[in-house]
């Protein structure tokens, strides 16, 4: 009689196991869909960049006082440019902040021109610019008006600031923008 529980239980957990991976599957491919038609936006924060925060002598605009891709953030890049393609995005409007890693990471998505975006760039040095900069964002979102999907290539902090959710390098996150706040509907590692 045990040996039947066990396997009715059993099979109960992966029929439930497998819904919720279908559920999943459906949900994300819904996030793709609404970026592919313009209802949302794909935030990514930057590929691998070893380290945290910026050097002391960082400027915007020079590569050489900033923390910089590593050769696996330049393979990474390429690889989230290839997931899009995967899911039919061949064309996207990339926006990146100013911060070199950025727009590597935005470049090597080969979706052709970056456009550089103060709204985008990093907080982390000036954390009492959160406020601020996430209000910056949010106004820069919510006035797209994309023709094709749109991309924009920015830092941790700015996407947890916006959605809540903390991402890995390189994390594609699908949000539709929803009034005063975004609607996370879709993350991807590639």
């Amino acid at each position: 009689m045990k040996a039947v529980v066990f396997h009715l239980s059993l099979l109960v957990l992966l029929v439930v196991a497998g819904c919720r991976d279908a559920t999943a599957a459906t949900s994300l491919e819904t996030a793709w869909q609404a970026l592919r038609q313009g209802e949302a936006v794909a935030l990514i924060r930057h590929a691998v960049a070893p380290g945290i925060g910026d050097p002391p002598n960082f400027k915007i605009g020079d590569c050489a006082t900033q923390r910089n891709l590593s050769e696996q953030g330049r393979v990474q890049s390429r690889r989230i440019g290839d997931a899009f393609r995967a899911r039919g995005i061949i064309e996207a409007t990339v926006f990146s902040s100013q911060w070199c890693r950025c727009l590597e990471t935005a470049g090597l998505l080969g979706f052709g021109p970056v456009d550089a975006v103060p709204a985008l760039n990093s907080f982390f040095a000036e954390p009492a610019r959160a406020e601020e900069q996430t209000a910056a964002l949010r106004d820069f979102i919510a006035e797209l008006r994309p023709t094709r999907p749109s991309i924009l290539v920015t830092h941790q902090v700015n996407i947890t600031a916006l959605t809540g959710v903390y991402p890995a390098s390189g994390e594609i996150i699908i949000v539709r923008a929803d009034g005063e706040h975004e609607v996370v509907l879709g993350r991807v590692v590639p």
